[in-house]
């Protein structure tokens, strides 16, 4: 076999190309059982970013159910989930030109509005869609006013009728979620209240028939996620109440059990609706994703308490639901894309009801991430370290020269009380199959590694995820695995607010940067965001508006005149989160003082891109800014247009 030819890093020829990315990218979104057959939505880029729903039916057939233009997609909370629910056949789902609720039934032609059209454009929006077994509904309810203030927006648990009439159930706490229909007349709900966000002290509550009310778990410094009925009338539930978020279950009338502690995080942060990482089985087992070294195994629980886990080749789990005796969920991993699995927990087999698209790609294009933990300044907050996934250089046609290593791109995720999610990211491959090492950083506040680790970002937001990504790229350059010279960092939101922060706040240790509609102004995001997020930086950051000091001590845009590190700019004009105004001032500043940048502004993209051309255009975009800053040439084949770097 001849031996490669070499090639600088940063351009090396590959087959993941931004078109590849984005071409039939349907990317899986909730999945749902209804009887014998199985549903789920899928976001379509090459659609503007419509979801789609399909259902796949018990001979095999996969039909697309709702044709364009409907987009089942909701806008509760802005992250929005559980927008659509089905059950014997009939669908309800909220369509996002109006957020009114449609149902469709077998047989009709077209959906039908069950909701009225709201006085205000999107005024009433609804969301975490929950059969009542008669033909109604249980919704999350999201009020808008005409004064378009955050305080002023109500959120209320609602019962729809099949006449589309709306009841209020549960009313007066700032958020309520996952409304849960339980036996003998029984309600379950979420709820929290300012300035908590849900993973900081979310309460189970559950009502009886006769209208009393106990609150299960939950409170001051402690988070309930997920709660789902069980068949004989119990409740299972994720609760952090020992750091991490465990699996306890609670029976009317007795105490909150312990079921299953792996000291692990099994949930994940409530940022959008209609999330199961566990879901009852018959026969009292429990069927879940339990992590692990950055990977999820499906495992059952039995009623001793016998955990066992089942040998899958993917290792992210989610949607997980139960079809009878099997599992229907949605299963990923570092060389496949979501699919729709659906498992026999007896025997272990699986069968694949959605397949992945068709990449064409030889595995040996894919960089497989390895874990890293690093260390990292204390702080005062009891953490010293910090955690990454690390994804080296793929590719199998191309060596580069003796000698020379590669560049760093540290990505940074959103949130921030995220984490990086392992399964397949072709935006990840598109760098690393071109010579990048890519380092995916789970900085301090991100979930899956307890309370304790989350909460280390209390207060420290702009201080401590700094410290974290300027250490692992410190880490990498010390183990001689990247090029000093070339390193990046590229974020969006509020991982493009830590690259602006790291850039002006943490100089010299990275050599060009890519904010993909970043936050720059931390006073303004506080004050002119949505409801769900309006009180979130009081605990990230400060009391707003007592604060403002610290929120302009920690702000980008505050000290633009230390920006003299090369940027790349992504912004949509119809970002409500992140105002194009704020990149508008970061990119006046670069202007000003002659720093190399790049400023693409898109039409009519919102906070996150969804269409494929903007999609490839932003990705095309920092692949060749990163190319003219450091001077390695564009694969001739792909025909990328290269980026106007303004000196």
């Amino acid at each position: 076999m001849p031996t490669p030819p070499p090639l600088p890093h940063g351009g090396w020829p590959t087959p993941v190309t931004s078109e590849l990315v984005v071409r039939a990218a349907a990317r899986l979104g909730e999945v749902l059982v209804d009887g014998d057959d199985v549903w789920w939505s899928e976001s379509r880029p090459a659609e503007g970013g419509r979801s789609a729903l399909l259902r796949r039916s018990a001979d095999g057939t996969v039909t697309d159910v709702l044709p364009p233009p409907w987009d089942a997609r909701t806008r509760v909370h802005e992250y929005g989930g559980g927008a659509w629910t089905v059950a014997g056949g009939v669908l309800w789902f909220a369509s996002f030109d109006d957020q009114r609720l449609y149902r469709l039934a077998p047989g009709d032609a077209a959906p039908v509005a069950l909701t009225p059209e709201p006085e205000l454009p999107s005024g009433v929006r609804y969301a975490d869609l929950t059969p009542t077994g008669d033909g109604g509904l249980l919704a999350v309810r999201e009020t808008h006013t005409a004064s378009g203030a955050a305080a002023d927006v109500v959120d209320e648990v609602v019962r729809i009728g099949p006449d589309g009439s709306e009841t209020v159930l549960v009313s007066g706490p700032d958020f309520v979620s996952d409304p849960r229909p339980g036996p003998d007349g029984r309600l379950a709900w979420l709820q929290w209240d300012h300035p908590d966000m849900p993973w900081d002290a979310a309460r189970l509550v559950v009502r009886a028939a006769d209208g009393g009310e106990t609150v299960v778990a939950g409170g001051p410094g402690e988070s309930v996620v997920q709660p789902t009925w069980d068949t004989d009338g119990s409740l299972l539930l994720f609760c952090d109440r020992t750091d991490v978020w465990a699996l306890w279950r609670w029976r009317p009338g007795g105490d909150l059990e312990p079921v299953l502690d792996t000291g692990a995080d099994l949930a994940r942060p409530q940022w959008r609706f209609g999330a199961s990482r566990a879901v009852p089985l018959p026969g009292g087992r429990v069927a879940l994703a339990v992590p692990r070294d950055g990977a999820d195994r499906l495992a059952v629980l039995s009623p001793g308490g016998d955990l066992r886990e089942l040998a899958l080749p993917h290792t992210s789990l989610t949607q997980l639901r139960a079809q009878g005796g099997a599992v229907v969920c949605a299963a990923g991993g570092p060389a496949s894309e979501p699919v729709v699995l659906r498992v026999d927990p007896g025997g272990g087999d699986a069968e694949v009801l959605r397949p992945a698209r068709d990449l064409g790609l030889d595995p040996a294009w894919l960089s497989r991430p390895v874990e890293v933990t690093f260390p990292t300044e204390d702080r005062g907050t009891g953490v010293a370290e910090a955690h990454a996934a690390v994804y080296p250089p793929a590719n199998p046609q191309v060596r580069a020269p003796d000698g020379e290593l590669p560049p760093l791109l540290v990505m940074v995720h959103g949130g921030p009380t995220s984490a990086h999610d392992r399964t397949l990211d072709l935006e990840v491959q598109y760098f690393t199959s071109r010579g990048f090492c890519v380092a995916h950083v789970d900085h301090r506040g991100s979930t899956g590694h307890g309370r304790r680790y989350r909460e280390a970002l209390r207060g420290r937001w702009g201080v401590v995820d700094l410290d974290d990504v300027v250490a692992c790229a410190r880490h990498l350059v010390g183990t001689g695995r990247v090029d000093p010279a070339r390193t990046a960092i590229r974020g969006g939101s509020a991982g493009g607010f830590t690259t602006l922060a790291a850039l002006v706040l943490r100089p010299g240790t990275f050599t060009a940067g890519a904010s993909h509609f970043g936050v720059a102004d931390l006073a303004a995001l506080a004050a002119g965001t949505h409801k769900f997020e309006s009180r979130y930086l009081d605990g990230l950051v400060a009391p707003w508006p007592e604060g403002a000091d610290v929120y302009a001590e920690r702000s980008p845009i505050t000290h633009v005149h230390a920006l003299d590190t090369p940027l790349a700019v992504f912004q949509g004009t119809e970002d409500r989160v992140v105002p194009p105004q704020q990149a508008e001032v970061l990119v006046a500043a670069l202007r000003a003082k002659g720093v190399p940048h790049a400023y693409l502004l898109f039409e009519g993209e919102q906070h996150g891109f969804r269409r494929a051309e903007n999609i490839r255009a932003a990705l095309d975009g920092e692949l060749s800014f990163y190319a003219q800053v450091w001077g390695f040439d564009l694969p001739a084949e792909e025909g990328i247009e290269p980026v106007d770097v303004v000196r």
